[in-house]
């Protein structure tokens, strides 16, 4: 029985059908309509049919366009692959006695992936190999990562960490609940405990205070919410988190205004993300565009401390503009309200935001702007190296695809720290540089960039996810 019309995914808007098209339309007339009579879904062995059936915005007994079926399948073919489940998803429409047929073909991915932590206890690789004591910052124990958990698209993460940084991890994720998957939850909880913390920030850089006896800091909380999932690519969460937070006496004395003369805080937050994703891939987008906005609200549970406010949007485009050339620009910004900011609270460029180029800074204040704009180029199609040697199809192609990018970035932190040592507040920060991105297996990406900043320095500097 078809779905009710309230409950049925909205029809994605017109796609460019790649020539090298996953689509196939067998023996079907250009013009007129067609009822769809049946759907059918192969090689989702481990994925349940109703979480795949649920991200369609069509379904048997609706009547389809046949001039507009080729786009229509492309739209939904994307969806499905967008769930970020299998390494590739094709799909074939054939008529017969004016009745539609359709089947998507699935390759599904490896789902349980334990993977060992052998990481550096720093922002970027730039921030640890300044270190003088880098080898010591060096983080090893175990990641353990289950997606896809029962076949449902709900996923679980471990985290048991040693060394630098101690962490203790475990969440749990379902997107979508019931037979249209609309709602669903997340919860989890985490405890971390490092011997080492910066304290302060002193010429755009931060100061670490090492403490091998104790914890300088100890962190815990714990959260849960809710999921309201009109589609993969449109999804709201609402999440309430209990956070406990201490540091030692050595650390208020050295910076009172790091808790804001506190050595031990509580508080609740509260947060609402809304994800507009209407890009062709989430790896490495293309086309498409991608809108987030997010409203969190921390209320302190000691009183002496003022709420905190915070809005944060982001606002990216991607366009092909042909012959293998391809244009991405990104905004995003922070704004962030309170009576008595603490420096904990004070993060804006360097940390999750950066402007290219300034990976050894950390920019701290208020407010924040960022726009980043690049152009790729693709000068070979993509290709595929197959390990003839592995019968496994989850593992024995890899895919390949490279690109050339030109990237220029600017940024701007408004700041009313007391800090006057620190020189990239309240300034314009840019930059621009030239990289080569690699898209390879299960959605990894690797950049290598090569980039002048608004300082007169240059620097190559490695990342492994798409930087707009």
């Amino acid at each position: 029985m078809p779905a009710p019309p309230d409950t049925v995914p909205r029809a994605l808007p017109p796609v460019v059908v790649p020539t090298d098209t996953l689509v196939q339309i067998v023996a079907c007339s250009p013009a007129g309509r067609a009822a769809v009579a049946t759907i059918l879904f192969a090689g989702n062995d481990i994925t349940r049919e109703r979480i795949l059936r649920a991200e369609l915005d069509f379904h048997e007994g609706d009547s389809l366009d046949l001039s507009e079926l080729r786009t229509r399948l492309e739209a939904n073919r994307r969806r499905l692959f967008n769930l970020q489940l299998f390494h590739a998803v094709s799909t074939q429409a054939s008529c017969r006695a004016g009745k539609l047929f359709v089947i998507f073909a699935l390759q599904e991915r490896f789902y349980t992936f334990p993977v060992p932590i052998l990481s550096l206890a720093d922002r970027n690789f730039r921030s640890w190999l300044n270190r003088t004591d880098r080898w010591q910052r060096v983080d090893y124990g175990l990641h353990l990562l289950r997606t896809n958990f029962r076949g449902r698209n709900e996923q679980v993460i471990a985290n048991l960490q040693f060394g630098f940084n101690r962490k203790y991890e475990l969440f749990y994720e379902a997107p979508g609940l019931g037979p249209y998957r609309r709602v669903g939850f997340g919860m989890g909880i985490s405890y971390y405990q490092s011997h080492t913390l910066d304290y302060i920030t002193q010429s755009d850089r931060q100061v670490p205070l090492r403490e091998d006896e104790s914890f300088p800091v100890q962190r815990f909380y714990s959260t849960g919410g809710l999921r309201f999932r009109h589609t993969v690519q449109f999804l709201t969460a609402l999440d309430v988190a209990y956070h406990q937070e201490k540091i030692t006496e050595t650390v208020n004395q050295l910076n009172p205004t790091y808790f804001n003369g506190l050595t031990r805080r509580e508080f609740v937050n509260i947060s609402l993300v809304s994800t507009r994703n209407e890009r062709n891939t989430f790896a490495y987008p293309l086309t498409g565009r991608y809108l987030q906005a997010m409203l969190a609200h921390r209320q302190f549970l000691n009183s002496t401390l003022p709420a905190l406010t915070t809005l944060r949007l982001r606002y990216a485009r991607y366009l092909s503009l042909g012959h293998g050339f391809y244009y991405a620009a990104g905004l995003s910004g922070q704004a962030r309200i309170s009576r008595q900011l603490a420096y904990a609270d004070s993060r804006a460029l360097g940390y999750e935001a950066l402007v290219r180029g300034y990976d050894e800074y950390v920019i701290d204040g208020q407010h924040y702007g960022l726009f980043q704009q690049g152009l790729s180029y693709r000068p070979f199609k993509a290709s595929q190296l197959r390990l003839g040697a592995i019968r496994n199809p989850k593992i024995n192609t890899i895919p390949l695809v490279l690109y050339l990018n030109l990237f220029t970035d600017a940024g701007y932190v408004v700041s009313n720290l007391s800090l006057p040592q620190n020189r990239l507040p309240n300034r314009l920060l840019s930059a621009v540089g030239v990289g080569l991105h690699l898209v390879t297996y299960y959605d990894r990406v690797f950049t290598a960039e090569y980039t002048l900043n608004g300082l007169g320095e240059t620097g190559y500097f490695f990342r492994t996810s798409f930087p707009i």
